[in-house]
């Protein structure tokens, strides 16, 4: 399929919007994407002809959507390259399934004085949950330091590993830097030693072809709202060695074969970690949003970003005391920057009344500031349905905010 803004961008309702009485121009893409018509258009098809709790009827309205829903998880095992279609499991987002294999995944497999690594750039919620695993079962967080271009220091990690190592738990692209990490040179430091990696790919999986076999990643996660999705429903993609062995996190209906006072015997993959109903609407919308992208083509989404993102780079780099934060050579389409004795919150309200959207602040990852020694960013995130005349805009609502706060 031949790339094309203009008729992609038609596809979204939301951007025909004015804000203001201006053009939106919607850059906040690394916090959430906007959503495609056929999406919008499966969920109203689904309450609107389908709507049924799934696995629990004989009727007519239960097999639909139970079929429906299963679909979904083959169109997500499809799209990662996942083995099994047992080995997708439906959350409500990356924090949800992060949490789930720390608590599970920590359960089992780790012990007073293990350690688990993480990066020095990873987001609040792939830091926290290994925190509080740590603090319950007395084990050491390890962290993998990074330069001051935003990229990882590798080297770091072969000092950090040792014979108690259990875990890497790694992002595989900054949502505030926009480095894409070499995951694939990690997992294979990893598996030398015998130690499984989890992959958060909140940030990746909207940008970058993802084979979770070639990857030979343990586990992966990914929410529905940042692939064009609606939000509440995510993915947890583990291989089925470790996914039988851990338990379930939560506990309730549909994730049990059997229960009777005395014990209760726990369903089979992936069922057994998908409790109570599910937002099983959620996961056929998010079937669609990548039915939708897979039509248009990731390898083309990647391309027409990395053009957006040069463009952008250099453009914003001509404004006198503009830096921007994460420099790698390999980055997603995110640009962070700060102007010199201008607060980034100032930045971002004034762009707001021109009608354009960025985002401001720590973006959830202040171990980043405190490296930089800032209090946070402006920043701009891109898809693949914005254009260089937005970036434009951007460009001269800049010079404006600069203008009026100097």
């Amino acid at each position: 399929m031949k790339f094309q803004v203009e008729k992609i961008r038609e596809d979204f309702p939301i951007l025909k919007e004015k804000i203001y009485g201006k053009d939106l121009i919607y850059l906040d893409n690394g916090a959430t994407t906007q959503k495609p018509k056929v999406v919008i258009d499966k969920i109203t098809e689904h309450y609107s002809k389908f709507n049924a709790n799934i696995h629990r009827g004989t009727h007519y309205l239960s097999q639909v959507s139970t079929e429906n829903y299963e679909n979904a998880r083959k169109t997500v095992q499809n799209f990662i390259n996942a083995k099994n279609d047992y080995e997708i499991i439906f959350t409500k987002g990356t924090t949800d399934g992060i949490n789930l294999i720390a608590y599970s995944f920590g359960e089992k497999f780790i012990k007073e004085n293990d350690e688990i690594i993480i990066s020095a750039m990873e987001h609040h919620s792939n830091i926290v949950p290994y925190q509080v695993l740590c603090q319950r079962k007395k084990a050491k967080l390890k962290i993998i330091k990074m330069d001051k271009n935003g990229v990882l220091i590798l080297e770091e990690m072969d000092k950090l590993i040792t014979k108690n190592t259990k875990l890497i738990s790694i992002i595989h692209a900054s949502n505030t830097l926009g480095t894409i990490n070499p995951i694939e040179k990690i997992i294979k430091k990893a598996h030398n030693k015998n130690i499984p990696v989890f992959l958060d790919a909140a940030q990746s999986i909207q940008h970058l072809e993802i084979d979770v076999q070639k990857l030979d990643v343990d586990f992966l996660v990914f929410s529905g709202h940042k692939i064009f999705a609606p939000t509440g429903i995510g993915v947890l993609y583990g291989k089925e060695k470790f996914l039988n062995k851990i338990a379930p996190y939560q506990s309730g209906g549909d994730m049990i074969k059997t229960v009777t006072f005395e014990k209760t015997i726990y369903n089979e993959l992936p069922f057994k970690f998908e409790a109570g109903t599910v937002n099983y609407t959620g996961a056929i919308a998010m079937a669609t949003a990548i039915n939708y992208i897979e039509n248009i083509g990731i390898k083309n989404i990647f391309n027409y970003e990395k053009k957006l993102l040069n463009y952008a780079t250099k453009k914003l780099l001509k404004i006198d005391g503009l830096k921007i934060y994460g420099n790698s050579d390999e980055k997603t389409a995110v640009i962070s920057f700060n102007i010199k004795n201008i607060h980034h919150s100032d930045i971002g309200e004034i762009l707001d009344k021109l009608g354009i959207a960025i985002r401001t602040g720590t973006h959830c990852t202040e171990p980043i500031m405190d490296f930089f020694g800032i209090t946070g960013t402006a920043r701009a995130s891109f898809s693949f349905y914005n254009t260089f005349e937005e970036i434009d805009k951007l460009y001269e609502g800049i010079l404006k905010a600069k203008k009026m706060l100097s």
